[in-house]
């Protein structure tokens, strides 16, 4: 892969620069750097209003195809905004999901109707998605979910839970993988639903997690219902759709998130410059560490992205996601040693201790707890790298 940027992609560069700069230091200054990691219920209608901006000046679905109201820029391009977007500190995504998983499946393997349907609302910023698939049962072993939807006349009738759903109590819609056909193999008889949230027989419960936020949730589906032609792909295929989507989560926005990483970087090398922890040799080996697993993160990533530019999904996707995870983590443990005993303590203000309030690099380290566990765990990534990418025999039942 050539790593070299054009003319026409430094333009670019100063074009997404300048319009992120002008909005970001202007009416939305209030949103910057917000809505991150145990950061995520803050300015919540802000960072709504901050879609829709992002929609009016074309900068959602950026990648997808002009046909459906993309702009059809290049993976280089791709890349270029998302690291630009991280670099000013724009705020956590609220279209995140709709943006980078939906439409690109819609896109993928919905139909016309679908394309023109559901779309628009994710271009625009005015519809919210989250995505149903993890159960109590069913995480890592995610052709073994439970929920079911049956027939009814023009419509399928929904019964069952999922977990850990993140923006589900803000979301309008939710991509739902159910089971349809309890008789057949169960990676057979699944089947991928778009179901409206905002309905009865929805019930929806905030998790509170470890940094004391909740941006994920339990929902419960008890009755509830969507249109029959509401099936991405075909009756009971829901599993190969479900598969793409999940390649779908580890593209090009994946360089913005490394993007992010490095932010967090430099906040934990100024702390170590700042209270002395920077003269330690031992330190300042792990500093260099973490800015060299970086630039590999990086490179790689590009590597694996290269496929997805030609719609081609493949397992080294999955290598992505088991090494900025592994790093991520990595890195909150970084931020806690560099703080030393200070990491015990909440935030200061005039003076005064702050109840219950976290630094950003404690919310670092306890969000970062999660990143081996969630979008496939550590052993699920290597287990897809081992069978899939390498052609080795199935881990033994």
């Amino acid at each position: 892969m050539d790593l070299r940027f054009s003319e026409e992609d430094e333009a670019f560069r100063r074009e997404a620069r300048d319009w992120l700069t002008e909005r970001l230091t202007g009416d939305f200054a209030i949103v910057r750097g917000r809505g991150g990691p145990g950061d995520e219920h803050e300015l919540f209608e802000e960072r709504v209003a901050w879609e829709r901006e992002l929609g009016a000046g074309g900068w959602i679905g950026i990648g997808w195809p002009k046909e459906y109201g993309g702009r059809g820029l290049s993976l280089t391009q791709q890349v270029i905004f998302y690291e630009e977007y991280a670099r000013l500190q724009g705020p956590g995504r609220v279209g995140i999901v709709g943006e980078g998983l939906l439409g690109p499946t819609i896109i993928h393997f919905g139909n016309d109707e679908q394309k023109r349907r559901f779309l628009p609302g994710i271009l625009q910023g005015t519809e919210i998605w989250c995505q149903g698939y993890s159960e109590p049962n069913a995480g890592s072993d995610l052709a073994n979910v439970q929920t079911r939807a049956e027939r009814d006349g023009d419509e399928w009738v929904i019964t069952g839970q999922k977990v850990w759903t993140s923006l589900a109590h803000w979301a309008d819609w939710c991509f739902v993988l159910c089971r349809t056909d309890r008789d057949a193999p169960k990676h057979k008889g699944l089947s991928y639903l778009l179901v409206p949230m905002r309905q009865p027989g929805i019930e929806i419960r905030p998790i509170v997690q470890i940094t004391g936020t909740s941006e994920f949730n339990e929902v419960f589906f008890d009755g509830a219902r969507t249109a029959l032609d509401n099936v991405v792909g075909d009756v009971n295929d829901g599993w190969r759709v479900a598969m793409g989507t999940l390649a779908f989560e580890r593209g090009a926005s994946t360089l913005g998130q490394q993007a992010e990483f490095e932010n967090e970087l430099r906040t934990i090398i100024e702390v170590a410059r700042a209270n002395g922890k920077a003269a330690d040799p031992v330190m300042r080996q792990r500093l260099a560490d973490a800015w060299i697993g970086l630039r590999l993160l990086r490179y790689n990533a590009l590597r694996a992205l290269k496929p997805l530019e030609h719609g081609e999904i493949t397992p080294l996707t999955s290598i992505s996601k088991l090494a900025w995870a592994s790093f991520h983590r990595s890195l909150g443990e970084l931020a806690m040693d560099v703080l030393g005993p200070y990491a015990e303590i909440g935030e200061l203000e005039a003076g005064e201790r702050k109840h219950g309030d976290l630094s950003p690099l404690q919310r670092l380290f306890l969000f970062t707890r999660a990143d081996t566990i969630y979008g496939g765990s550590n052993q699920v990534q290597r287990n897809v790298i081992g069978e899939r990418a390498l052609g080795l025999p199935k881990e033994p039942r």
